[in-house]
């Protein structure tokens, strides 16, 4: 079994059968999925769970369902982008009930101390379209930055499709303190 992570209000979990269901409703949600090229199929809703779910428990991290009080919040974790299997990824899915209270903030801390922290990775990145103010608000609430040099076309979408221009924010894993030579180590007795 898949240790949780928790933080303050949420865990961060292993995908279950449960979630099947309202994970297919916020995919089929045109709101949530304003900035995605299309909504989800039932079908299509259930493979990426599967797919989630599979990576989890295989490597132990990755997209993780996330629960706040018991009911099903979305996702929210580490993952390989497909256009660029080198970088890791931060992202979040959040249905809309959960929007506004810092959960996606919140649970992305988590995923980046797991991938700084555990994994030990150098740096990890997060993207979207340019018009997705909400998700770009949480990149700088985490403390990543933005380069226009790194804005990229999509490659899902189409040429001139409004949501094929995406940009791309990043963080660097925190510098570990280390006591400079000849510094006496401090104690707290």
């Amino acid at each position: 079994m898949i240790p949780s992570r928790h933080t303050a209000r949420l865990v961060m979990r292993s995908w279950q059968d449960s979630d099947l269901e309202p994970f297919a409703e916020m995919n089929a949600d045109p709101e949530v999925m304003k900035y995605f090229p299309s909504l989800l199929t039932r079908a299509e809703s259930d493979a990426l769970a599967t797919q989630a779910r599979t990576h989890v428990e295989e490597h132990g991290w990755g997209l993780w369902a996330l629960e706040v009080d018991g009911r099903f919040a979305g996702f929210t974790g580490l993952a390989r982008p497909r256009w660029n299997p080198d970088l890791v990824e931060v992202g979040w899915r959040l249905p809309r009930w959960a929007w506004g209270h810092g959960y996606a903030t919140e649970a992305a801390r988590e995923a980046l101390a797991v991938g700084f922290d555990e994994l030990g990775l150098a740096e990890i990145v997060s993207f979207t379209t340019v018009d997705n103010e909400r998700s770009r608000a949480v990149m700088r609430r985490l403390g990543m930055t933005y380069d226009p040099a790194d804005d990229f076309d999509y490659e899902s979408s189409a040429a001139g499709h409004p949501l094929r221009r995406s940009v791309l924010y990043r963080i660097r894993a925190p510098r570990e303190s280390r006591p400079t030579a000849g510094a006496a180590p401090t104690s707290q007795g």
